[in-house]
């Protein structure tokens, strides 16, 4: 039996920067997962990730990361999405520096 699929946002880095970046509903890439598209719909998620993956010249590693919704705004579901998304460990700088 298929697993109930659940809300997913496309993610990858930023090929310049490294940084982690989300893609939004209006095509941009957004370093914040709050402006992230939260996608429900599994043919939907494939087609947005098929779209992000051809973007070679801005993007790595795209890929479908699971999400819940918090209070209207997606948050992540497993502790690899959260540490992702807080940039390096090593010293602060980056978002860590922002913070």
């Amino acid at each position: 039996m298929p697993r109930e699929f659940t809300p997913k946002v496309v993610t990858a880095n930023a090929l310049i920067e490294g940084d982690v970046i989300y893609l939004t509903e209006d095509d941009r890439w957004s370093r914040a997962l709050e402006e992230a598209e939260v996608l429900t719909d599994e043919a939907h998620a494939e087609l947005r990730l098929l779209d992000a993956s051809a973007r070679q010249s801005e993007i790595v590693g795209a890929y479908l990361a699971d999400v819940k919704l918090a209070g209207g705004t997606a948050a992540p579901t497993h502790f690899r999405e959260d540490f992702r998304r807080t940039g390096p460990s090593n010293y602060f700088h980056g978002k860590q520096a922002e913070s």
